[in-house]
C-alpha cells in the first residue's frame, strides 16, 4: 500500500489558546495536510480563522465531523474528549488528546516524544498528551535518569496564567490595571473557575492549581506525580509536587530537586548529559548570570535548564531550574510531535 503524502487533520477546540497555537504551529512546520478541519463548541462555531492565508470556518464538533479524518488533535476539555475521542476513533482517526481525560488510562500511551516515543506504537486509537508542567520536567530528567538513575524527585512549579486559558489572561490584565489605578481587583476565575473562592492573581502567588484532593494535594500536583511515573516507566519513583500560579502570561518555571543513584557526580556530569539531550537547551553560567526565564523561553519549542547545583548536604542530591513555554512544548508542539512520529514511523 502506498503511504500517504498528506493527511486529513482535525483540531478540536480550535478557538482556544492551545487550539490556536496548534493551528499556528501546523502552518509554521508545513505539516503534510490535505484537509484541515477546525472544530469547536456550538458557541464558537462560525468563527473564521486563517490558515496559510486561507479563511477556514470553524465547525461545531460532532461525531460525524471525523469522517475521513486521519489524525484528530483534541484540546477542548476533558468532557469533550471523553465524548468525542471514541467517536473519532470509530471513524478511523487516531486521536492525540491534550486533556487529562485519558492520561492515566492503562490502555492509552502518555507520551513526550523525546522521552518515550516508542510508547506511541502501542496505541489503540488514542494517545494522551501529558500535563504541561510534567512535559518539561520529564524532558529534563529522562536523560539524567538514563545516565545516572534517579531515586527521588521533588518539584515546585511557578506556572503562567495562560495554563488556565485566555479568560484567565484577560483577568490578569484587568486586575493589573485595577491595581495600578487603586481600584478593587475583581477575581472570578482563579485559582479554579468552579471553586467557591477566588483570589486575584495580579501581584500575587496562588498555591493552588486545580481542585484539592482528599490527600491535601491539588489535582495538578497529582497529575505531575502520577504522569511522571508513567512516562518514565518508574511506578515506584517517589515524586512530590507543589504547584503555584504566578502573574505571568506565558511559560512555566520549575525548581526541581533530584536524588541520583550514582555516587560521586559533579555538576559538570549533569551538564554534559543535558547538553546532548534531545529537545533540551542548557543555559547555565552563574559567572555571567546566564539562566532561562519565562520570558526568554516564550514561543520556543525547547525545554531550558539552568541553575544546576549539587545539594550541600546530600552527595547524591542536585537542584535544577527548568523553564518552557506551556502553550508550545507544554501543549501544542508536543501534540504535533506525536502526530509527526505517528506518520514518520508508520504507526497510524
Amino acid at each position: 500500500m502506498t503511504k500517504k503524502t498528506a493527511y486529513n487533520i482535525a483540531v478540536v477546540g480550535a478557538t482556544g489558546a492551545v487550539g490556536q497555537k496548534i493551528t499556528q504551529i501546523l502552518e509554521q512546520k508545513n505539516f503534510p495536510i490535505n484537509e484541515l478541519k477546525l472544530l469547536s463548541s456550538k458557541r464558537s462555531a462560525g468563527t473564521k480563522l486563517l490558515f496559510k492565508n486561507k479563511e477556514i470556518t470553524v465547525e461545531e464538533a460532532t461525531p460525524e465531523s471525523f469522517a475521513g479524518v486521519d489524525i484528530a488533535l483534541f484540546s477542548a476539555g476533558g468532557s469533550v474528549s471523553k465524548q468525542l475521542a471514541p467517536e473519532a476513533v470509530k471513524h478511523g482517526a487516531v486521536v492525540v488528546d491534550n486533556t487529562s481525560a485519558y492520561r492515566m488510562d492503562n490502555e492509552v500511551p502518555l507520551v513526550v516524544p523525546e522521552v518515550n516515543e516508542e510508547d506511541i506504537k502501542s496505541h489503540k486509537g488514542i494517545i494522551a498528551n501529558p500535563n504541561c508542567s510534567t512535559i518539561q520536567m520529564v524532558a529534563a530528567l529522562k536523560p539524567i535518569q538514563e545516565a545516572f538513575g534517579i531515586s527521588r524527585v521533588i518539584v515546585s512549579t511557578y506556572q503562567a496564567v495562560s495554563g488556565a486559558g485566555n479568560e484567565a489572561c484577560n483577568e490578569l490584565e484587568n486586575q493589573t490595571n485595577q491595581y495600578l489605578n487603586n481600584e478593587d481587583m475583581t477575581a472570578e476565575l482563579l485559582p479554579v473557575k468552579g471553586d467557591e473562592k477566588h483570589y486575584p492573581i495580579a501581584f500575587n502567588a496562588l498555591p493552588q492549581i486545580d481542585v484539592f484532593q482528599e490527600n491535601g494535594y491539588t489535582f495538578e500536583e497529582m497529575k505531575m506525580i502520577n504522569e511522571t511515573k508513567k512516562i518514565m516507566h518508574a511506578p515506584n519513583l517517589p515524586v512530590a509536587a507543589t504547584c503555584v500560579r504566578l502573574p505571568l502570561f506565558t511559560s512555566h518555571a520549575e525548581s526541581v530537586y533530584i536524588d541520583v543513584e550514582k555516587e560521586g557526580l559533579a555538576v559538570e556530569d549533569i551538564w554534559n548529559v543535558l547538553r546532548d539531550a534531545d529537545g533540551v537547551i542548557l543555559e547555565d553560567d552563574p559567572s555571567t548570570q546566564t539562566y532561562p526565564t519565562p520570558l526568554s523561553a516564550s514561543n520556543k519549542e525547547e525545554v531550558f535548564v539552568g541553575r544546576v547545583r549539587k545539594d550541600l548536604d546530600n552527595n547524591k542530591g542536585f537542584h535544577l531550574w527548568v523553564v518552557s513555554d506551556n502553550l508550545v512544548k507544554g501543549a501544542a508542539w508536543n501534540t504535533i510531535q506525536i502526530a509527526d512520529r505517528l506518520i514518520k514511523n508508520n504507526w497510524l
